[in-house]
């Protein structure tokens, strides 16, 4: 839905499967087990030719991490490194990942407010999957999952958000409440345990279990799409009553941003959302949204030691490659 672009950020689907008669990972008596599911997957996933395969134990803690800030990869998957591995597509709009929580996750991340596209995406390699595998299924609870909270469809369907009316007119508890009532969760920018931060929320549905996937994905569009008609208004609202302090905000943000010789990430991520919000002004202009929001993971610190090692210190170094970014993704007018 074009019109919630700019609330809206990007819509995902993730699926949980486990592979019959192989205990959990965390129940496993030894790694075998987990390096033959990862042999398995593999040769299911070589037949799309999509995908380019990474085992976690090859890569330093560092390029996990950069991974991770990228939404890629989760902290569990990194947690298992020795025995995890994860297959990313060129656009890395596709991801499985090996040896998590539960012996496969797969997942697909679409642009903008677009949940059954995302579905019908992952759908393909879901099927091809469940096609080739015996993949741990019971009639009365759906697929066995690590986690009870994923029995059933073992679906995730989440929406990425960006609130900052919301957030400002106080109403995110009273929208938790609501989220939960309507049997949904509301996490930070990194899912769950996180924090929200730049005004960023994942909104998703809390269980599985008696809900077909497509009861799920329209339970989460139907929630999302009251929600981001409530953000327009407020933030149509709040740009007329507040004009001058956003205008103040997001230029000190720009100045800041491509100015300053040293940057903290948090920092970083909290400006970037004001000069993301004064635009909407009219006062300055993103030229290439996709690349503007990419920043939200360039300016994190494992990403910034993979392009520049340990050249020079990690707020510095933020702060000059941030600088030129923004000098090339947003234009005064």
């Amino acid at each position: 839905m074009e019109v919630f672009d700019n609330i809206a950020i990007s819509s995902r689907i993730r699926l949980a499967r486990n592979v019959g008669d192989f205990k959990f990972y965390t129940k496993q008596n030894s790694d075998e087990d987990a390096l033959f599911i990862t042999s398995e997957v593999r040769k299911v996933l070589d037949k799309f030719d999509l995908f380019n395969f990474m085992s976690l134990k090859d890569l330093s803690l560092n390029e996990c991490n950069a991974l991770f800030e990228q939404h890629l990869i989760s902290k569990e998957l990194i947690a298992n490194k020795d025995i995890s591995g994860v297959a990313i597509s060129e656009d890395e709009s596709v991801i499985v990942m090996i040896n998590e929580e539960d012996h496969i996750r797969e997942q697909c991340i679409q642009e903008g407010f677009n949940l059954l596209k995302a579905y019908r995406k992952i759908s393909k390699i879901d099927d091809g999957i469940l096609k080739n595998l015996n993949i741990a299924f019971d009639e009365n609870l759906g697929f066995i999952t690590a986690s009870p909270a994923n029995l059933g469809t073992g679906m995730r369907a989440s929406v990425m958000l960006f609130l900052p009316a919301l957030e400002f007119y106080g109403k995110i508890n009273e929208i938790i409440d609501r989220a939960g009532r309507a049997h949904l969760t509301v996490r930070g920018l990194y899912g769950e345990g996180s924090r929200p931060i730049g005004s960023f929320y994942q909104i998703s549905n809390q269980g599985t279990f008696g809900f077909s996937e497509e009861e799920i994905i329209d339970l989460v569009t139907d929630f999302i799409f009251k929600l981001c008609s409530e953000e327009k208004t407020l933030r149509e609202e709040m740009l007329v009553l507040e004009r001058d302090r956003i205008l103040d905000e997001g230029r000190r943000a720009y100045a800041i941003l491509t100015n300053a010789y040293m940057l903290e990430e948090l920092e970083t991520m909290e400006l970037l959302s004001k000069l993301k919000l004064v635009c909407e002004l009219g006062n300055m202009a993103i030229l290439d949204e996709k690349g503007y929001q990419k920043l939200y993971f360039e300016c994190g610190t494992a990403f910034l030691k993979e392009i520049f090692g340990d050249k020079k210190k990690e707020n510095v170094l933020r702060a000059e490659y941030i600088s030129k970014k923004i000098k090339n993704l947003v234009r005064r007018r």
